[in-house]
């Protein structure tokens, strides 16, 4: 039996860069040993609720999240069985019908908002990081991305900032900063950071005695 896969979680603000460090890290190293375990991926379904009750979500409450089906598939992730990941459907507010089919790797990062808001999900992690970025950069990430990505018009994304965003980030995202190993400043940019987490990782799985080829940089 192999040995247990290191598992990372990576919370911050919308916007904070979180994807963007994790992506960097994945990429250092080459033989593909490394999975992302996305929050976003395991919000509620919400298929029983009429449309006009899903526009009212707050997706960044904790209550949003199917975080007992994300422990469950981590577990099984974590006893090396492969796991069928839920999508997420933002045009009609629900989970989606089609599954990503995931294999176990030797490292599993699990990155969201609120990855380390939940106390059984941080009782998995190995290693516990937190992005940490200014509210302007963020705020103007976020418009970019739910304006290009998710169809939204500027004015619902400011009001929704306003009026739902920043009050959860400052109630549940930012005390969860306390619960973190490593605080990584300005999201991606950081490649100093970025660095220090590949081989941090490196020296994690040398530790649990595997081995996992790095990249060349």
């Amino acid at each position: 039996m192999k040995d247990k896969p290191v598992v990372i979680g990576v919370a911050g603000g919308t916007g904070s860069g979180k994807t963007s460090v994790t992506r960097s890290i994945i990429q250092r190293f080459a033989d593909k040993s490394i999975l992302m375990l996305e929050q976003d991926y395991y919000y509620k379904d919400q298929s029983h609720l009429p449309f006009e009750e899903r526009l009212q979500t707050n997706y960044d409450h904790p209550l949003a999240f199917d975080n007992d089906l994300l422990i469950e598939h981590l577990e099984l992730l974590i006893n090396q069985e492969p796991i069928e990941k839920p999508t997420y459907d933002y045009k009609i507010h629900t989970r989606s019908d089609e599954t990503i089919h995931v294999e176990p790797k030797e490292v599993i990062i699990v990155e969201g908002i609120l990855v380390l808001e939940d106390e059984r999900l941080r009782d998995l992690m190995d290693i516990k990081v937190f992005v940490d970025t200014d509210a302007d950069v963020r705020i103007i990430r976020r418009m970019l991305r739910d304006i290009n990505e998710r169809g939204r018009t500027l004015d619902s994304v400011i009001d929704q900032y306003i009026n739902v965003v920043r009050p959860m980030h400052l109630q549940f995202v930012e005390p969860t900063k306390r619960y973190s190993d490593i605080i990584i400043p300005e999201g991606g940019q950081n490649h100093v950071a970025i660095d220090l987490m590949a081989t941090k990782i490196q020296t994690v799985l040398q530790e649990k005695g595997q081995t996992i080829s790095k990249e060349n940089s």
